[in-house]
């Protein structure tokens, strides 16, 4: 039986990278939330983001964190353009129609950066990397600590948006009431393009933030694109809170599965956690009933 100052350090761990889970799961979240489409281009885009950082930050030799603003501003900018100008086209086609184009998207991303990059793994160097924060019998990563505050900050920056702007009140009304919305007269191709685009730009800072901690490849994408279906899921699909909170409990429970078991079940531990969520509750954790 592991040491309680080991289980800590690993529950402390878990717990930061859960943040960052969190912020990428909550991209997903609100773009379903709103307009009511499936991103399955999701991962691919936040490892587009990763690449990103490996390229400004190889030639500039610039901190990921440093990057998170502009490289947020520009995959904003890509989510709206994107679904100004082709998935707004797909909303009132049926659902496979959706799932084709998302899944093209997806495609096509993951094999643009295997042409540009090559399969092997690439990463960042900072000045901290093997740095640690000491407290008490805790003893934890710097990176760890920082990729997570600036998820944990970029992510109640979004929901302050949405709680208390003009727009994001806006968009919570298209999300409650579409057909309501249509007959006051909101834009809602507009609505819809940045809501793509907030949470495109979400998922381009958790990428930023998870380059601290791990290589890229391109063949990363589909799997961060399933761990955030399954952080949605267990939240509560459509829920941002439901969305920060499964990040949380996704990124302990990999920890403890590491710990206890083998780093190799973290995946299968997740999808057990899936599974019982799912039996008990078929909403998610903050998922509201039907």
């Amino acid at each position: 039986m592991p040491e309680a100052d080991l289980i800590a350090n690993v529950v402390l761990t878990g717990l930061l990278t859960g943040m960052i889970y969190g912020l990428m799961a909550l991209g997903l979240s609100v773009v379903f939330g709103v307009v009511r489409i499936v991103n399955f281009a999701h991962g691919e885009l936040m490892t587009a983001a990763m690449y990103a950082v490996v390229l400004i930050s190889t030639a500039t030799q610039l901190d990921p964190l440093w990057l998170m603003l502009p490289l947020g501003a520009a995959f904003f900018v890509l989510g709206y353009g994107l679904q100004r100008g082709v998935i707004n086209r797909f909303i009132q086609r049926p659902e496979h129609s959706q799932l084709l184009l998302m899944l093209a998207i997806a495609t096509i991303l993951v094999n643009g950066l295997l042409m540009g990059f090559g399969p092997d793994a690439q990463s960042v160097q900072t000045d901290y990397q093997l740095d640690s924060f000491e407290l008490g019998p805790l003893l934890i990563d710097k990176p760890r600590v920082y990729a997570a505050t600036a998820a944990a900050v970029t992510a109640l920056a979004l929901l302050a948006y949405f709680r208390y702007t003009t727009t994001g009140k806006a968009i919570r009304a298209c999300a409650d009431n579409h057909m309501g919305a249509l007959v006051t007269g909101l834009p809602l191709k507009h609505l819809y393009a940045l809501t793509f685009g907030l949470g495109t730009a979400c998922v381009a800072i958790a990428g930023c933030a998870q380059m601290l901690l791990v290589d890229v490849t391109p063949a990363a994408g589909p799997a961060y694109t399933l761990l955030a279906f399954v952080i949605v899921i267990v939240g509560g699909l459509g829920s941002m809170a439901g969305a920060l909170f499964g990040g949380v409990l996704i990124g302990v429970s990999e920890a403890l599965a590491g710990l206890f078991v083998a780093p190799s079940a973290k995946s299968m531990f997740s999808f057990g956690l899936l599974i019982l969520i799912l039996l008990v509750r078929p909403a998610g954790l903050l998922g509201a009933r039907a």
